[in-house]
């Protein structure tokens, strides 16, 4: 999965961004390696889904993918 990522220099030192293709999904960094880093983890952090929270029957299949 290839995703756009707007990156934004802070006002008061670092880096900021946000990733418009998920409401909601930003972080920040010290320097560029820092931001990068945090960059991965915010986009996983809000693409994670705890499937507990969903109703499964006996006939449902979960299925997990790679786009």
């Amino acid at each position: 999965m290839k995703l756009k990522v707007i990156i934004h220099e802070a006002e008061e030192g670092g880096y900021w961004a946000e990733v418009p293709a998920i409401l909601g999904c930003a972080t920040q960094g010290d320097d560029f390696e820092e931001l990068l880093a945090n960059l991965y983890e915010a986009v996983e952090a809000c693409l994670t889904v705890d499937i507990a929270d969903f109703a499964i029957s006996g006939n449902d299949k979960v299925l997990e993918i790679a786009v």
